[in-house]
């Protein structure tokens, strides 16, 4: 089993705490079916993949990938990034990834050792950003999003202008002062998603044609509230337009599938990650 990163620098009362959606998503991602699947789709490829994770939260999620690339993409030669409105998060994944990379080098997998390298990719920054507006098109290869799922009746505003430019983060959370009003927006940021718990993932499912590269792959996380059958079928039915890209292929067509499943939980709670990708089958 490979390690869960250390979060225990994070500042819980103002970025979410790593709980069953986060672990549910560890354990997908390093399954045998998705190592199978990852490593055939970018073990040997050039260039370098791009995995991003929007809304790490902690970044317990794209530490976790950073850290154990090797295992879990069949490569090291990849970059890591991560993008979150609040820059508390970012400052707080920057640390979680650092960490995550030390003590994987301490701690070297069998897969990586006989490679003759350390197994883990490299990470870019954290960027504070809204969604994947920070990026150019068609530049993301692994896409993993934890969104805000808990169907509420209205989104939280965004934080401040001030406070929302992209770039990289680097201010120490723990030694700053805020009030329990601001705190407890930006927890709500992290969970409250509005009709159905899909309005921001709405956004960022619109976005995805024009977000991943051609080889893209996303994994989405949804709740049993978030109608995921509906959301497949949505996927699966979007128009496939020509490829940006040099593939020797002529035809294509979105798929969408269940591929972890969390069902311990009644209710809403019931958790499920959905891969999203071109399928060159055709």
């Amino acid at each position: 089993m490979l390690p869960t990163p250390d979060t225990s620098h994070v500042p819980y009362q103002r970025v979410y705490e790593p709980a069953e959606d986060s672990f549910l998503l560890l354990d997908t991602l390093s399954s045998p079916s998705e190592t199978s699947f990852l490593t055939s789709r970018f073990g040997n490829q050039q260039p370098a993949p791009l995995i991003l994770e929007v809304g790490p939260g902690s970044g317990v999620v794209i530490a976790f990938l950073t850290a154990n690339a090797h295992t879990i993409l069949g490569t090291s030669n990849l970059l890591t990034l991560a993008i979150d409105v609040n820059r508390y998060a970012c400052t707080s994944t920057l640390q979680t990834v650092s960490r995550a990379i030390a003590d994987s080098s301490q701690q070297q997998q069998p897969e990586s050792q006989s490679a003759g390298g350390t197994g883990t990719g490299t990470f870019l920054t954290p960027l504070q950003g809204d969604l994947t507006t920070p990026l150019r098109k068609n530049q993301v290869d692994v896409l993993v999003f934890n969104p805000p799922y808990v169907p509420t009746e209205e989104l939280p505003s965004p934080p401040s202008p001030t406070t929302t430019t992209t770039t990289t983060t680097t201010t120490k959370s723990k030694g700053e002062n805020t009030t329990f009003a601001q705190d407890s927006h930006l927890l709500e940021l992290s969970y409250a998603g509005g009709k159905d718990g899909m309005e921001t993932t709405n956004k960022l499912l619109d976005s995805l044609p024009t977000v991943l590269s051609d080889r893209g792959v996303a994994y989405i996380l949804l709740c049993a509230q978030n109608k995921p059958d509906e959301v497949k079928e949505r996927i699966r039915a979007w128009e496939c337009p020509p490829l940006s890209s040099s593939l020797s292929v002529d035809r294509y067509s979105w798929k969408a599938e269940t591929v972890g499943f969390s069902g311990k939980q009644a209710g809403w709670e019931k958790l499920q990650i959905v891969r999203i990708w071109r399928d060159f089958s055709a």
